[in-house]
């Protein structure tokens, strides 16, 4: 029986990812998403905190927390600022996961360390312009040549590109085989010859999280920087979008538990016909429904993330979670919204931005159509 109730570590842990980001991320969301620009210091603090290492053990510079603790932290910032959720997310359970399961020692101190203690931010590449739900469908190439693989290609909407420090790259280094059987994991490093990285993508939401284009020409990489076995990168892709899905279904929590917040506290003081809105039954009616759907989203996301820790086979639980969650997502979002009318659809409150932000949760590391294929293919086994 999967137990729910946290620990005073983990509480402790969740007041002060909620402290931080109440005083230190909310005074910035909206300039942040403004600009479409993330707020560097900000990043440094969360460095400082730990929070790119949470899941981490120790001995290689993190904070020796579970996937549960890291949850909580998605959760408490996604409530306030849905691009810092995802920059920590990428960062913290997609190639370092892998790095830490598959890395060489080399690896792992001369790239996993940095990126656990906090001096490095990184990014994953995988998808391309052709490739997206598809992710065999990839173009970028690897080629052996000698002590050293020359990779070309291009890849899109890559979050956190803008500032990382190590891409995690995937490649095809077969290229008859194809992406299924003839994939590969290489690191590179910011300042690569060959390495290029756009501005940052015009996009609807989460507008503040550097997501670009990342091309490679002729990109020289040192052998030893392959993660794992040559032509087994498919496997690792899906491993780590896998564990991935777990954080995005704590960020999708996150955003519609934060929209809902500041829907409370405006039918508590707004007034209409001479009574508070929150009065009104329809309101509480939907209020207690919205919570309701929000919990149950968050239990889901829990029970995935304890299944991990406890290494079971969590792929269908992080898929269920992902999917529920962010549809519970729009549709809170969306109801904050209406139920604030035109102070809702204004950019002066903040349910404007979580409902731009909460589609995206439907999307990356995996469509909901993704998501039931792989819950149905679970059931149906």
């Amino acid at each position: 029986m999967v137990e729910f109730t946290l620990t005073k570590e983990q509480q402790l842990a969740q007041k002060l990812f909620r402290d931080f980001a109440e005083n230190e991320i909310r005074p910035l969301a909206r300039e942040m998403d403004e600009t479409e620009e993330y707020n560097m210091e900000l990043l440094e603090k969360m460095k400082k905190l730990g929070f790119f290492g949470i899941q981490y053990p120790k001995e290689l510079g993190g904070e020796g927390a579970d996937t549960l603790t890291y949850t909580l932290c998605m959760e408490e910032v996604s409530k306030v600022d849905a691009s810092t959720g995802i920059t920590i997310s990428v960062h913290a359970s997609l190639g370092c996961m892998l790095l830490e399961k598959y890395g060489t020692e080399y690896q792992k101190e001369a790239f996993l360390r940095p990126l656990i203690d906090g001096r490095k931010v990184s990014c994953i590449a995988l998808t391309e312009p052709s490739a997206g739900t598809d992710a065999s469908a990839i173009k970028t190439t690897a080629v052996r040549d000698g002590d050293h693989y020359i990779l070309n290609g291009q890849k899109v909407f890559i979050t956190n590109s803008g500032f990382a420090d190590i891409f995690f790259i995937f490649a095809l280094t077969d290229r008859a085989a194809g992406g299924v059987k003839g994939m590969s994991l290489f690191v590179l490093e910011k300042g690569m010859s060959g390495l290029e990285v756009s501005k940052n993508i015009p996009r609807m939401g989460i507008r503040a999280a550097q997501n670009c284009e990342v091309t490679m020409i002729d990109v020289k990489v040192p052998a030893e920087n392959l993660v794992g076995v040559e032509n087994k990168g498919y496997k690792l892709a899906m491993e780590a979008f896998g564990s991935g899905r777990i954080g995005i279904g704590a960020q999708a929590v996150g955003i519609a538990q934060g929209a809902l917040n500041e829907v409370i506290k405006y039918t508590k003081e707004r007034k209409q016909f001479g009574k508070t809105i929150a009065s009104f039954q329809n309101t509480q009616f939907k209020i207690a429904e919205m919570q309701t759907k929000i919990d149950a989203a968050r239990f889901l996301v829990w029970r995935a993330a304890k299944a991990k820790d406890n290494h079971e086979d969590y792929a269908s639980y992080a898929a269920m979670c992902k999917l529920f969650a962010s549809d519970v997502a729009v549709q809170i979002t969306r109801d904050c919204v209406q139920l604030m009318g035109g102070y809702g659809y204004s950019r002066e409150y903040p349910v404007e931005r979580m409902y731009r932000d909460a589609k995206i949760t439907e999307i990356y590391e995996g469509t909901s159509e993704a998501m039931r294929m792989i819950v149905a293919g679970k059931i149906l086994k």
